[in-house]
């Protein structure tokens, strides 16, 4: 695990480094960097030491001088690839380094490689031979990689920051399409950013970037994907053992690790699934299970995460906190993420990640459930969405809107009111809306006000549309899992993994992930995820035994903190966004929900993640 940076054209030595000095929290174990001063071409690289401490440094070479590779991440399938290429005749100098398998992997397959790498990366190789850089990010985009074609240069980096050190972004402008975007989903869809010029590179995908004429020939060599007519052989207790036996071999390979590793519990099916199949594979008492207790009891589910880490029998850790001194935490979190992320739930990941970095340097986690098996309360509300857009009159919608708006501001987790007034958003709307307009911490409506021009629901919400459209299946679930999967997961989910975990250099990994298991996954038919309301049925099926029964037929509860209650004891931001940005109706919204008038906490909190995230940019007033 690692942080990259790099570029081609201008830029010297000095440029490299101070780029890869903002990535120190990703690798603290090492640097190392390579300049070829002519063409020219520069690569950076901070290390966090997983595999093959002794061999993984990085920039690594081939034999013969002509190949180079700086990477993050870690591909769990790299012993199998290893013996595939000695077999082949390629000779290793490191004894087990992943990092070397893609330097052989690459001179034997070329772009071929990516597809076959089972694993969370973002791959920098320079071909001296050929004048080129070839670039890959993994199939879900697991590890970040940023990039910009300004200045008649090429210029990447794992984080922003980093990029944002090299000289051609030092008055870097932020982006008005960006910030929309932001405000309409909580986080930016790729390829977009908070500045102009400069992109996300897209999951999924290899390029060739020639360093003599910056050229760009790229293509994508995955993309997630509903099979709707790909169903496996059997029956569904059939599909839940493969199902298991899937995920077992997944949580093996992402058990690999020359340094301490533990488990992200939290007391639901996911996490508890990833503990119960690490257990086949290593003494249940070696495991060390991590959660975060509250002393607030409706945000504290410890208990459940103690009595799963009981029933499987690992060494559990828990520390119990206050919720108001991670309400203090606030400022320091999102100032140091590197991006804005409007999710809030970032808070209490980030204190689990740091709380386990005092005991292992990765942890597995659970991410990726949701998603692939209908996990969210959304799939069920689906049913009774189509029924109201069928049977409620048009002209009763905003009446309807109205006396929900009315009912009174409550603080707690997934109160009424809020699910209530976040159901009836979009169901105005196509069914391709429902679910970003439910997710969204601001209306077109409102966007178009707050950057005082109009706005469309379709431009806005361009990435769902696109996710929902490409859709093989008709079904609206088998729709809403490509959405959440495609895009939701995608940029939203595994962003605000990655940015917690790794701002304490922990190094999280994610099991659902395996390709093994996507591909399984998506080729179940939406009737044995969603099943009789059970949200997750196949998965629950697969680990019935494995888990306590409790923990099984618990509803899902999501990483929530007092959101609500703790805006109100919060200073208002009073940082200008954009000068096409209008404060007044945000400052609006705040007073609002000061005095208990309506709940604005996702926009507020949006507001304000936006406002100490891009703090310490050189695009910041």
């Amino acid at each position: 695990m690692c942080g990259i940076a790099g570029f081609i054209g201008r830029g010297g030595a000095d440029d490299i480094r101070r780029m890869t000095a903002k990535l120190i929290h990703r690798g603290p174990d090492g640097e190392g960097y390579f300049a070829d001063q002519h063409l020219p071409v520069f690569l950076g690289n901070r290390r966090l030491a997983v595999i093959d401490p002794a061999a993984g440094q990085q920039p690594m070479w081939d034999a013969t001088g002509d190949l180079c590779v700086v990477y993050n991440g870690e591909i769990y399938n790299h012993r199998e690839l290893r013996r595939e290429l000695e077999a082949a005749g390629c000779r290793f100098r490191t004894d087990h380094s992943d990092t070397e398998v893609l330097l052989h992997g690459y001179k034997t397959w070329d772009t071929e490689l990516f597809p076959r790498l089972n694993g969370m990366f973002a791959v920098a190789l320079y071909d001296r031979h050929r004048k080129s850089l070839v670039m890959a990010r993994d199939r879900f985009g697991e590890k970040p990689l940023f990039f910009s074609v300004a200045g008649g240069g090429f210029v990447f980096a794992s984080e922003l920051p980093a990029l944002l050190a090299h000289p051609i972004h030092r008055a870097a402008q932020l982006s008005n399409q960006g910030v929309r975007k932001f405000f309409a989903h909580g986080f930016f869809p790729a390829h977009h950013t908070p500045y102009r010029d400069i992109e996300k590179f897209p999951a999924g995908e290899v390029w060739k970037v020639s360093a003599v004429d910056r050229s760009t020939i790229r293509r994508a060599y995955w993309r997630f994907s509903i099979e709707p007519d790909a169903a496996p052989p059997g029956k569904p207790d059939d599909w839940a053992a493969e199902l298991g036996q899937r995920l077992s071999r997944a949580v093996k390979g992402r058990l690999d690790s020359d340094v301490p590793l533990g488990i992200f519990l939290s007391g639901g099916v996911d996490s508890g699934t990833v503990a119960s199949f690490a257990a086949d594979h290593r003494p249940a008492a070696s495991i060390k299970t991590f959660s975060i207790g509250f002393r607030e009891e409706s945000f504290d589910e410890s208990e459940f995460a103690a009595a799963v880490s009981r029933h499987i029998g690992t060494t559990h850790h828990v520390e119990t906190c206050e919720l108001e001194s991670l309400r203090d935490m606030v400022p320091e979190i999102l100032a140091d993420l590197g991006e804005p992320i409007g999710d809030s739930s970032i808070l209490p990941t980030a204190l689990l990640s740091a709380f386990a970095r005092k005991h292992v340097t990765v942890a597995l986690t659970g991410d990726g459930g949701d998603e692939l098996f209908a996990g969210y309360d959304p799939f069920r509300m689906l049913k009774r969405a189509a029924w109201y857009q069928r049977h409620v009159p048009k002209p009763l919608h905003a009446a309807i809107k109205m006396i929900a708006a009315r009912l009174p501001a409550s603080d707690d987790n997934m109160s009424f009111d809020f699910v209530m007034g976040r159901g009836l958003k979009g169901l105005a709307a196509p069914p391709a809306l429902w679910n970003p307009l439910w997710l969204a911490p601001l209306q077109p409506d409102e966007i178009s006000e707050l950057m005082k021009t109009p706005v469309s629901a379709e431009d806005l919400y361009s990435e769902a549309i696109d996710a929902w459209d490409h859709a093989k299946s008709p079904h609206l679930i088998d729709r809403v899992l490509e959405f959440y999967t495609r895009f939701y997961l995608a940029d939203g989910i595994l962003v605000k993994s990655d940015r917690a975990s790794m701002r304490v250099s922990l190094e999280a990994r994610t099991p659902f992930l395996d390709n093994e298991v996507v591909d399984f996954a998506r080729r179940l038919p939406w009737s044995v995820k969603l099943k009789g309301g059970t949200n997750k049925w196949i998965l629950k099926r697969a680990v019935r035994t494995r888990l306590p029964r409790a923990i099984v037929r618990r509803p899902k509860k999501g990483f929530g903190i007092p959101l609500a209650r703790w805006l109100r004891q919060m200073p208002m931001p009073r940082w200008g966004l954009l000068g096409d940005v209008d404060d007044a109706p945000l400052a609006a919204r705040w007073r609002s929900h000061q005095n208990r008038k309506s709940d604005e906490r996702l926009a507020l909190w949006s507001w304000m993640a936006l406002a100490h995230g891009l703090q310490r940019s050189p695009a910041a007033p």
